[in-house]
């Protein structure tokens, strides 16, 4: 493991849990947080996900050293902007239509969403990362360091520090980091691009990253 100690992943849907998985069996401290009251997904964090926390999302921003915001892309304004002051958050959410409605709505102009979710959480360290391969994928693929044909996660920021940070989390979870860039690079995983759901190694994914 290397990295921060502990995780909290935001969201307890199919994505959360399969990284709660992955961060646990690397050996983090795991919390999760759900919309509301911690009990809702009790049960189904200790069934599917055993020795991660449910918790608060404002007890998940105290205690967490790397926040991962997996939900609904519409939902992350439905957050208080200042809760993750000084955290690395992870932006690993999509936009679905069937979900978030339209995009203008969610993400003002021509910026890529991470850059919006930055602009809201102004005093967080966004980074983008672990959105483009599928829970299912993820959950699948995870391979040692130096495995044959390892698979790779891209990432985006424009926080060195956390960029380096959150590549420790994802060779930890058991894939190769590729850092793509600043969070405008972002857009080349969104929804719709040529490297979103790519499930491949890092340098067949730098083909597909690229601007």
């Amino acid at each position: 493991m290397s990295g921060p100690a502990t995780i909290g992943i935001v969201g307890a849907g199919k994505l959360g849990i399969v990284l709660a998985q992955l961060c646990l069996r690397a050996g983090y401290e795991v919390y999760i947080s759900g919309s509301g009251d911690p009990s809702k997904i009790a049960l189904s964090v200790e069934v599917l996900a055993p020795g991660a926390q449910a918790v608060t999302t404002e007890k998940l921003a105290k205690k967490a050293g790397l926040v991962i915001l997996a939900i609904p892309l519409k939902n992350f304004r439905h957050i208080d902007s200042s809760l993750f002051s000084g955290n690395i958050v992870v932006d690993a959410m999509n936009y679905w239509p069937e979900v978030d409605g339209e995009l203008s709505d969610i993400i003002p102009g021509e910026m890529s969403q991470s850059e919006e979710v930055q602009r809201y959480f102004a005093s967080a360290r966004v980074i983008k990362a672990l959105n483009h391969m599928g829970y299912h994928h993820l959950l699948d693929e995870a391979r040692p360091r130096g495995a044959s044909r390892r698979k790779a996660i891209a990432i985006a920021g424009n926080d060195h520090e956390g960029v380096v940070v959150v590549a420790q989390v994802v060779d930890a979870i058991g894939f190769d980091a590729l850092v793509i860039g600043d969070l405008a690079s972002g857009r080349a995983l969104e929804t719709g691009m040529p490297a979103f759901g790519a499930n491949t190694t890092e340098s067949e994914l730098k083909k597909l990253a690229r601007p």
